[in-house]
């Protein structure tokens, strides 16, 4: 009957090696409680290589030998299956109910093709619906059945597995004898190859299965079967308990960190372009802020790039005061990409004390401290920490490859990039960031040369060297662990590129430019009001105001005569200044985005009722020019705008104005503001209406402001 007894159910595997699919195989079945008995574990593998061509008999052999100890246990069902590339994904109460509904004394699993003889197709009994191909991956039977079929085994271990059993099969006689039949709507066994499109997750609540929706049927045993294995990889990840992982870290106390400066950008399908990274000095500070003992860290640091030599240099004492030990490889060097990451994973590959190697490319901002450790906790060969760009969906892995090895979007990337689904996920492809553990650099990834391979990019051939060797690449996003940079629109043409970068990658930007606590200036604190309706706040950093100021000095062409072509800049010659506006530098685009994102929200607090989005600062005239006050007379002069902003512009201190430290006073209202404080914005009603004013003497020095008119 259906209740048939668990005790009396045997599932009998064959491994050489203890693989990361054999390992998932077991985790699998212990989470089911299955009892597994495995044949071969140490022993050469005679069988050919299966993957590509005919072979297996080894399995069979193996098989005879362990059924001789059976044969007298009629009860006994025995349930045969591959390892490296299998799942199980239900009990044994379920799988030997829907063995006992065959009403069989075997039954094997089917398929798409008839492998590895096409010829043997048309003897096969015509099926109704269904696969009509036997597959050797998987069957069950009861013990002394099992025994009879393999007892007819004398062939060589390099001989084929399955087509020893199809014969047998397409046998009427033996067919008839020993009780055989094929499961072929996949109700206990699924075949992948030839059934992609069938397979689909069902989610439950507690739980996910893999659901076969040609013949509605969920299969006990799912088998990545041929070109497949990436697809059992996918399925895989929702198999209760395929994605938490047991036991700490072994030996954590040694590290390498290769950090190449020169990441690469995908574009398409095309290949990768090498170039200069933003905010690369922060990437290097950050460098020196991780949760872990730098005493057992060393860093090899590969910059291909002229321009941020003097980036390296900067920072240079403080890397090498941190880290135990510490190796530049620079521009000279002529290294590629991929010789590069190379000498970088070999340095700690001959090095027997280097435990983890952790790799991570310049457009990689880890912001999480103890993403190092997180990592090696996972207890993982190679596992990447997932990050992707700030409300985009370019990440660092490939949930799915296509047919030529290129990027295909699985069913579930974009919930696993936007964290709607929470894990430790198994992918076909990583790159920028990952840990990879030492002793596979030894053993497993022995070669030198794994990220330089023909025609392939570096990060390509190392993930196919990896799945190759039958080594899964992880991705957790359990936690957040920072971000990637766009470096798509980087120009290292101008003075300081990274102010550019505020639409590119805002978070960056803010980080470097804005003021820290301009977000308590949202929350009303920090606003001064010197005089009625005129309000100062800090809202840049030094940093932004000195780039700036250099920025429109390297420029050089003053509107106010300091310059034989200042009648092309076209400056407001009202006033005695001298002007260079932002559309001059190419920041016209940036400076109104800057006001967008940080001066309008503090306006709609301050003075309630102007609303910056009704009818919206893109329908507002905006003129942003730099001004020198170099004149010492006062000048009173009435704006055009609306609602002028003034912003004071911090300067090094050899600049440092002296006299009056405003250039303009409240002349209607008798005030006047003295010693605005740098990085402040100075917010003010329209000079034309109540806020008529002047300029106070400049006696020393020069003064430098940024005026934005606005006209509503």
């Amino acid at each position: 009957g259906s209740l048939f007894p668990i005790d009396k159910l045997l599932v009998i595997t064959a491994a050489t090696e203890q693989t990361e699919g054999y390992m998932r195989f077991l985790r699998t079945a212990r989470y089911f409680n299955y009892t597994i008995k495995t044949l071969g574990l140490g022993e050469e593998w005679r069988g050919g290589d299966v993957a590509r061509t005919v072979g297996g008999g080894q399995k069979v052999r193996w098989l005879k030998e362990e059924m001789a100890k059976h044969t007298e246990q009629e009860d006994l069902v025995v349930m045969f299956v591959d390892s490296y590339d299998v799942l199980l994904a239900s009990g044994p109460v379920e799988l030997l109910r829907k063995f006992m509904a065959f009403d069989s004394q075997v039954v094997f699993s089917a398929e798409a093709f008839c492998w590895p003889e096409w010829g043997l197709a048309e003897r096969y009994p015509p099926v109704s619906a269904g696969k009509r191909f036997l597959n050797s991956g998987g069957f069950i039977g009861f013990a002394p059945a099992i025994h009879r079929v393999v007892q007819l085994w004398k062939y060589k271990d390099n001989d084929d597995d399955q087509l020893f059993y199809t014969r047998i099969y397409l046998d009427p006689g033996l067919r008839e004898k020993f009780g055989l039949a094929l499961d072929h709507k996949s109700k206990i066994f699924q075949n992948l190859n030839g059934a992609i499109d069938e397979v689909v997750l069902k989610f439950e609540r507690n739980r996910v299965r893999a659901r076969n929706v040609a013949y509605d049927t969920l299969p006990v045993v799912i088998h990545g079967n041929g070109p497949t294995k990436l697809q059992l990889n996918y399925l895989g990840n929702y198999i209760p308990n395929s994605w938490t992982y047991e036991g700490g870290c072994g030996v954590c106390d040694q590290g390498l960190l290769d950090l190449s400066e020169t990441p690469e950008e995908r574009l398409g399908r095309a290949g990768f372009r090498e170039q200069p990274t933003p905010f690369l000095p922060q990437f290097l500070q950050r460098l020196l802020a991780w949760d872990y003992p730098y005493a057992r860290l060393s860093l090899f640091l590969h910059n291909r790039e002229v321009f941020h030599e003097p980036h390296v240099q900067e920072a240079w004492e403080r890397l090498r005061g941190a880290f135990a030990s510490i190796k530049l490889v620079g521009p000279e060097e002529e290294l590629n990409q991929g010789e590069a990451r190379d000498m970088g994973m070999d340095i700690c590959r001959q090095d027997p004390d280097c435990d983890y190697y952790f790799s991570m490319d310049a457009d990689v901002l880890l912001t999480h401290p103890g993403a190092l450790r997180d990592l090696i906790q996972q207890n993982q060969k190679v596992i990447a920490p997932m990050v992707s760009r700030p409300r985009k969906l370019w990440s660092n892995f490939w949930g799915a490859l296509s047919p030529e090895g290129y990027y295909a979007r699985s069913e579930d990337y974009v919930e696993l990039v936007q964290g709607k689904r929470i894990g430790v996920w198994n992918v076909p492809y990583i790159s920028q960031a990952y840990l990879v553990h030492g002793e596979t650099l030894r053993s497993e990834l022995h070669d030198r040369s794994v990220f330089t391979m023909e025609e392939t990019d570096p990060d390509m051939a190392f993930c196919k060297n990896v799945r190759e060797r039958g080594i899964f690449l992880h991705i957790p996003n359990l936690e957040d662990f920072g971000h990637l940079l766009s470096i798509a629109n980087y120009n290292t043409s101008r003075l300081h590129p990274d102010l550019w970068q505020i639409m590119e990658n805002p978070l960056d930007w803010q980080e470097k430019y804005i003021h820290e606590n301009y977000s308590r200036v949202l929350d009303g604190e920090l606003v001064e009001q010197p005089c009625p309706d005129v309000y100062w706040f800090p809202v840049l950093t030094e940093l932004a105001c000195d780039e700036l100021v250099e920025e429109v000095e390297h420029y050089g062409i003053w509107s106010g005569g300091r310059h034989e072509d200042a009648r092309l800049a076209g400056g407001y010659e009202n006033v005695p200044t001298d002007d260079i506006h932002m559309n001059q530098i190419g920041f016209e685009r940036e400076w109104l985005h800057f006001l967008r994102e940080f001066i309008a929200p503090v306006t709609e607090q301050l003075y309630p009722g102007y609303y910056t989005k009704v009818p919206g600062l893109r329908e507002l005239q905006l003129g942003c020019y730099i001004t020198l006050c170099t004149d010492p007379s006062p000048s009173r002069t009435r704006d055009r705008a609306a609602i002028p902003w003034l912003l004071h512009q911090g300067t090094r201190p050899e600049r440092a104005p002296a006299g009056m430290g405003c250039p303009w006073g409240n002349l209607q209202l008798h005030h006047s503001v003295h010693r605005p404080q740098p990085q402040s914005l100075l917010l003010r009603p329209p000079g034309r209406l109540t806020h008529y004013h002047e300029g106070l003497p400049t006696t020393r020095g020069t003064r430098y402001i940024m005026v934005s008119f606005v006209d509503p």
